[in-house]
Parts: C-alpha cells; sequence; structure tokens
C-alpha cells in the first residue's frame, strides 16, 4: 500500500492512495501524480485542485473500483459528465455514457399530470399622481397555480428550462424550483392593468413567461397550449381515458401519457 495522499478538491478533502490516482495512466489525474503533470498545494499542503468537490466522490470511488456507483436519486449527471471529461478517466466517461442510455431507455414510457388552479385577489398599490402626491389604489388580479407531475425526471428539467419566472426585472429559469425531480409547483400572477413595475417586486408577484417564444403567460389557456407544444415534441399524447372531457376543456386537469 502506498502512503495515504490528501486531495483538496474545490474545498472538500479527500484521502486516498498514490496507486488509486494513478491507476488510469492516461488521465489527467494519473499524469498529475505520476509527476508529468505539476500540482498545486492548498496553505495545509494537500493536492488542490479547483473542481467540483461533491461529485469528486463518484470519481474516486471509480478509480478504486473500476465500477461506477450512482444513488438511484441523482441528479447531477451532467455535472458529474463534465467533471469526467476534465480528468479524461476514459472508462469512466464510457461508463457514464452507457448509464444515460440505461436512464433514457427506462423513462421511454412516461406519465405526466398537471392540476391546474385559479382565483383572484385584490392587490393594493400606491400611485404617483405628482412630485410628492401619492394615492392608494387597488385592482384584481389573476393568481394561478399549477402542480406539475411526471415519471420523467428528463422531461420536468426539459420543462423548466422553457419556463422562466419574471422577478426584478429579470427573468429566472424555473429548473432551480425542481426540489423534487417527479414534481413541479409554479405560482405566479397575469399582469395587472396600472400596477407600477416596481409593486411586482414589493409584493412578490412573479409572472411567468416561456423561452424561446419569449411570450408572457397571462391565462391558463395560453400555459396549456405551451404546455402541450412541449410535451408532444417529446413524444407525448393526450391520455383519452383520463381526466373527464369537461375537466380538460375547463383546464382543471391535464394527463399526457408517452409510450416508445
Amino acid at each position: 500500500m502506498s502512503d495515504p495522499v490528501t486531495l483538496n478538491v474545490g474545498g472538500k478533502l479527500y484521502t486516498t492512495s498514490l496507486a488509486t490516482l494513478t491507476s488510469f495512466p492516461d488521465s489527467m489525474l494519473g499524469a498529475m501524480f505520476s509527476g508529468k503533470m505539476p500540482t498545486k498545494r492548498d496553505s495545509q499542503g494537500n493536492c488542490f485542485i479547483d473542481r467540483d468537490g461533491k461529485v469528486f466522490r463518484y470519481i474516486l470511488n471509480f478509480l478504486r473500483t473500476s465500477h461506477l456507483d450512482l444513488p438511484e436519486d441523482f441528479q447531477e449527471m451532467g455535472l458529474l459528465r463534465r467533471e469526467a471529461d476534465f480528468y479524461q478517466v476514459q472508462p469512466l466517461i464510457e461508463a457514464l455514457q452507457e448509464k444515460e442510455v440505461e436512464l433514457s431507455k427506462a423513462e421511454k414510457n412516461a406519465m405526466l399530470n398537471i392540476t391546474l388552479n385559479q382565483r383572484v385577489q385584490t392587490v393594493h398599490f400606491t400611485v404617483r399622481e405628482a412630485p410628492q402626491i401619492y394615492s392608494l389604489s387597488s385592482s384584481s388580479m389573476e393568481v394561478f397555480n399549477a402542480n406539475i407531475f411526471s415519471t420523467s425526471c428528463l422531461f420536468l428539467k426539459l420543462l423548466g428550462s422553457k419556463l422562466f419566472y419574471c422577478s426584478n426585472g429579470n427573468l429566472s429559469s424555473i429548473t432551480s424550483q425542481l426540489q423534487d425531480p417527479n414534481h413541479l409547483t409554479l405560482d405566479w400572477v397575469a399582469n395587472v392593468e396600472g400596477l407600477p413595475e416596481e409593486e411586482y417586486t414589493k409584493q412578490n408577484l412573479k409572472r411567468l413567461w416561456v423561452v424561446p417564444a419569449n411570450k408572457q403567460i397571462n391565462s391558463f389557456q395560453v400555459f396549456v397550449e405551451e404546455v402541450l407544444k412541449i410535451a408532444l415534441s417529446d413524444g407525448f399524447c393526450i391520455d383519452s381515458s383520463h381526466p373527464h372531457a369537461l375537466d380538460f376543456m375547463n383546464n382543471k386537469i391535464i394527463r399526457l401519457i408517452r409510450y416508445r
């Protein structure tokens, strides 16, 4: 057994052996720890690599066992693929490609269920009529809620990449809202006539946009149309057995299925 080596990868410390780090000589790690490439040190004398420290555990375990072990709910495949490409561990790159093909096949048959709710809310705000003259005003606004469930994690990521919240004058992808890989909840409001732009920020009122159409979603009809476009392009079709036709036409429930 070679002496232990401590690595600082993006702030996370790992201890392993020189034999493990050089187990794939043609990789970047193999070159670094065989003396072919210079290594950096942190203030404690540990070898420092300025890369993502969280996913490095999977790379290190692959160096130890030549086997890719990932948890069932692993959600950072793209990040791990980029890190494997950086370290140039070719067998790991190939194992990740096989894993992604396996996941893709598992997700070919999928179900998508969307439940929609809508209510009217009164919003109060001040209107500046003159330099030092303000008046209190109020208006009714449409508030929308969509609960989305899909057995396909990949489709929810696709949907999240197309929908954006407008907040503080900026668009931000709703992908960050995906706390559960199979479930997504959206809450947004339609434009309110006469409501100053700063009031949306002050009252935490988020609007919803779809890209690349660059269209604001001010009604459930538009929301349903845009979601259907995305889902149908991904191979989904409307489930003829559920929901009831009236529920679908009234934009209360949408269920789509995909068979491949």
